[in-house]
C-alpha cells in the first residue's frame, strides 16, 4: 500500500460535532509492527470461505471486504468509520461549506439514524426536524440493515428531488412522515451584528477552511467606522464542529500569541502533540495570517461565549482555551462532549478510514471527551428552563470514557420535564427544537440577552474600578 497521508476534514453528514481529523502520519507506516492474531484470522478465512461458498446469493469479494472493514471501524466508537468513495468524496467536499442533501447532522443508535442537529438554513431545519429524532425509513426503504455510510448515500442526491423521512420523535404517539426537498447546501460559518452601539455579536456556525479568514473580516467589520467595541459576545450554540486549524486560529483571534490552546494524547507518539496560538498551527497552505487584519482591541474586548448542548468538538476547544486562560465568560449550558480525534486514513480506490487516534485537552490539562464544556455561569435556553432533549456524546453507543475526570451526569437524570405553561407572548416549553428555531441574537434570545446583560455589568464594574 502506498504511504497514506491524513487530512483535517470534516462534514456535517455524520456524527455530531464532530469530526477533527488531525495531520497524523498512517499507522500503517510505523516500523514497530505489532503480531498478527493468526487463529483468529483463520477463523475469519473459513467465515469469509463459508459465505462465499454457501451463502444463497453470489457475493462479490470487494462488498465482503469492504463490509468487513466496516464493521470492524463501526464497532470501536461512534466516530470511527469506513469511508467508500462516495462517503470520501462527500468528506472532502463538506469542509468547504457546500454539499448537496437535506442538512441533517446524524449518527447511528441502534440500527436507526439518529438527528444529532439539522443545520441552519436548510431543508431539515426548516421543515422542524428535531436533535434526537430516530428516522427508520427512507422513501420506502427501511433504515435497519443500512450502514451510516448507506442511509447518508439515501439522504444525498440532486438538488430539487425530494425524500420521504419516516420519524419516530419522543412524545409523539404515532411515526411522523416528513418530505423534504434537496438543496445544495450551502453553510455560512461566520455570522455577526452590532447589536446595539458598542455592542457586538460573532457566531460561527461551523469550522471550515475559511472560518478564520471570515471571523477576521467579521471582527473588523464591527469595528469599522471608528467604533470601538465595549464587549463582545461569540456564540458558539449549536456549532457541531469541524477544522482542528479553524479552532486554533478562532482562540488565536483572542488569545496572547503563543499560548496553548490545545493538546492531544494517544497510544503513538504522533498523536502527542501541542498546537499554540500561532500562524504556523492554524494557516493550511496560506501565507498570508488573516488574523493580521484583526483590530488590535479584540484582543482584550470583555467577552462571553455562548455554548450549549449543540457546542462540540472544534467549539468546545475554544470555549475551553478561552475558558482556562480566563480571556472569556463561558454562558450556557452544559456542552456536547466530543473529546476524541479522528485521523483519516486514504486506502486505495479513493476510500479511507477514519479512526479515532486520540483525545485532546483543554490548555489546563482538562478532558472534554463525554464531559463536555461547564459553563461558568449556567444560563437554561429559555426563561423558564427549557432546552429540550439534547443528545451528547455520553449519550452514544461506544463512546470513548474521559480518562481524566468524571463524566457529566445526564441533563435530565432524576429531574422532571418543566410542564408550566406558556403565556400569551410566549412559545411553548414543550418545543423541543426551540434553540434551532430561534432568531439569533434577537430580544427573543434569552442566553444572548443574558450575555449581554452580562457585558454590561463588566463595563459597569471596570468604570467604577477606573474612578
Amino acid at each position: 500500500m502506498s504511504k497514506a497521508k491524513t487530512i483535517s476534514l470534516t462534514v456535517g453528514a455524520f456524527v455530531a460535532g464532530a469530526l477533527i481529523s488531525l495531520h497524523i502520519p498512517a499507522l500503517a507506516d510505523k516500523e514497530a509492527k505489532t503480531g498478527l492474531p493468526i487463529e483468529d484470522l483463520r477463523t475469519f478465512a473459513e467465515v469469509y470461505g463459508a459465505i462465499k461458498q454457501g451463502y444463497v446469493e453470489p457475493v462479490e469479494d470487494k462488498k465482503m471486504i469492504a463490509n468487513a472493514i466496516s464493521g470492524m471501524l463501526s464497532n470501536l466508537d461512534p466516530h470511527s468509520a469506513y469511508l467508500d468513495a462516495d462517503a470520501f468524496k462527500d468528506l472532502q467536499v463538506g469542509t468547504q461549506g457546500e454539499f448537496g442533501g437535506l442538512g441533517i447532522e446524524v449518527g447511528m443508535e441502534d440500527g436507526l439514524v439518529k438527528v444529532v442537529s439539522p443545520i441552519e438554513d436548510t431543508p431539515a431545519y426548516r421543515a422542524g426536524i428535531k436533535s434526537g429524532d430516530l428516522i427508520f425509513k427512507l422513501d420506502d426503504t427501511p433504515v435497519k440493515g443500512l450502514t451510516l455510510s448507506d442511509a447518508v448515500k439515501k439522504m444525498r442526491g440532486k438538488p430539487k428531488t425530494s425524500l420521504k423521512l419516516s420519524i419516530l420523535r419522543k412524545g409523539e404517539a404515532k411515526p411522523l412522515e416528513i418530505t423534504l426537498v434537496r438543496e445544495v447546501i450551502k453553510v455560512q460559518s461566520v455570522k455577526s451584528k452590532l447589536v446595539e452601539p458598542g455592542y457586538g455579536w460573532v457566531r460561527i456556525t461551523q469550522f471550515q477552511e475559511n472560518t478564520v479568514a471570515e471571523l477576521a473580516k467579521h471582527v473588523a467589520g464591527l469595528y469599522k467606522d471608528g467604533n470601538k467595541l465595549q464587549g463582545l459576545v461569540l456564540d458558539l450554540r449549536n456549532d457541531p464542529g469541524g477544522l482542528l486549524n479553524g479552532a486554533i486560529g478562532v482562540s488565536a483571534a483572542f488569545l496572547p500569541p503563543d499560548v496553548k490552546v490545545v493538546s492531544t494524547d494517544g497510544r503513538t507518539e504522533d498523536a502527542k502533540q501541542e498546537f499554540k496560538a500561532r500562524p504556523q498551527d492554524y494557516l493550511r497552505g496560506s501565507k498570508e495570517d488573516p488574523l493580521k487584519t484583526m483590530p488590535v482591541d479584540a484582543k482584550k474586548v470583555p467577552m462571553v461565549v455562548l455554548v450549549n448542548g449543540g457546542s462540540a468538538s472544534a467549539s468546545e476547544i475554544v470555549a475551553g482555551a478561552l475558558q482556562d486562560h480566563k480571556r472569556a465568560v463561558i454562558v450556557g449550558t452544559q456542552t456536547f462532549g466530543k473529546g476524541s480525534v479522528q485521523s483519516v486514513l486514504p486506502l486505495p480506490g479513493n476510500t479511507a478510514i477514519k479512526l479515532t487516534t486520540a483525545r485532546y485537552y483543554t490548555p489546563d490539562g482538562r478532558s472534554i471527551q463525554a464531559k463536555g464544556i461547564t459553563p461558568d455561569i449556567l444560563v437554561e435556553e429559555s426563561a423558564n428552563g427549557g432546552g429540550g432533549m439534547r443528545v451528547r456524546e455520553a449519550d452514544l453507543d461506544r463512546h470513548l470514557s474521559n480518562d481524566r475526570d468524571q463524566e457529566a451526569p445526564k441533563p435530565d437524570a432524576g429531574k422532571p420535564q418543566s410542564k408550566a405553561k406558556p403565556g400569551k407572548n410566549d412559545k411553548a416549553d414543550d418545543d423541543e427544537d426551540l434553540p434551532q428555531r430561534l432568531e439569533y441574537a434577537s430580544k427573543g434570545d434569552y442566553q444572548f440577552q443574558q450575555a449581554l446583560n452580562l457585558l454590561k455589568g463588566l463595563r459597569i464594574m471596570q468604570n467604577k474600578s477606573k474612578e
